[in-house]
């Protein structure tokens, strides 16, 4: 059987986002000084918008790196389950950016259809800066998909996906270009803006709704209670696991669970058996934070009133 994987320190998580980070930071602030430069010289709204798109992009790039400095701090008072959720809520302030890009784009492009201001001549600068755009977010994109794996950090995964939709919408933009100057077809410029923008807008939505349900102590994947409870079973003289939560804290989980054992035993024994199920637990689940195991005398689970709250294999 394959060893499960270590999971990472907050320091070890830490690094890799500030290298994340410093490479989007440096990336994306010579594209967006490129395309701006091109489009002044070209005179193209739209590789004007694509640059404006990467000058935000090294906002998130900032946000990126001041979140592994935040991440890194020991719990306190106020926080005595530490800062991992800092990340969290970065994250969706990074969905309200690509929102806010991918509906700019929308608005822009729609206003350009309205009023018929499509560009008739276009340059061979603006043709250049959406290459150079493309080449430039591929290599980005290769680097935050690398580093968010390795980290297992949401916001570097999320600013992949931006990475990912800023080739496209560069491409779009490339499109458009051409086929404004080689096919006499300068309206399939905004309405390609148009397709790629709600493109965007729906990422930043799926983005939001799965942040939203980590600060809401949801969690839909099924497949981490099987997990827990299927731990749970692998320990002898332990039965009957429920009131079982699993809450997401950024790349770590929270767990809280029930369990009965014989009554007779004494509290080292039952100690001891909660100690083998948190070791199965963490064996399944390696990315488990803190988990807590409140233990019951055997049988004592039908004479309590029905749970409200948590999961059972039952209820599964």
């Amino acid at each position: 059987m394959k060893s499960a994987q270590k999971p990472l320190s907050s320091s070890e998580k830490a690094r890799y986002m500030r290298a994340a980070g410093t490479a989007a930071l440096a990336g994306n602030a010579v594209l967006a000084a490129v395309k701006l430069f091109l489009a002044y010289r070209s005179g193209s709204l739209a590789v004007a918008g694509d640059g404006v798109d990467s000058a935000t992009d090294v906002l998130i790039a900032a946000v990126t790196l001041l979140v592994s400095r935040i991440i890194q701090r020991p719990g306190d008072k106020e926080h005595p389950w530490g800062h991992a959720r800092a990340e969290t809520t970065a994250t969706m302030v990074l969905a309200f950016v690509i929102f806010f890009a991918g509906a700019q784009l929308v608005l822009s492009a729609a206003k350009g259809l309205v009023l018929g201001a499509v560009q008739d001549e276009i340059a061979s600068s603006a043709v250049a800066a959406a290459v150079i755009s493309i080449a430039g977010k591929c290599v980005l994109f290769a680097v935050q998909l690398y580093y968010g794996r390795k980290a297992e950090s949401e916001i570097i995964k999320a600013n992949a996906q931006n990475m990912k939709s800023d080739i496209l919408l560069s491409l779009a933009v490339l499109a458009g270009l051409a086929a404004s100057r080689f096919f006499a077809a300068p309206v399939l410029d905004p309405v390609i803006a148009i397709l790629v923008g709600l493109w965007v807008i729906k990422n930043a939505v799926l983005l939001f709704m799965r942040m939203n349900m980590e600060l809401m102590d949801g969690n839909a994947d099924s497949s981490l209670y099987r997990k827990l409870f299927d731990a749970v079973a692998s320990v002898p003289h332990v039965s009957n696991p429920h009131r079982a939560r699993i809450r997401r804290m950024a790349s770590s989980f929270d767990i809280d669970l029930d369990i009965e054992v014989e009554p007779r035993l004494s509290v080292y024994e039952a100690h001891e058996l909660s100690e083998q199920v948190e070791a199965a637990v963490r064996e399944r689940i390696p990315e488990v934070y803190c988990i807590v195991i409140h233990i019951e005398p055997k049988g004592s689970c039908s004479h309590q009133p029905q749970e409200e709250f948590g999961l059972s294999p039952q209820t599964m």
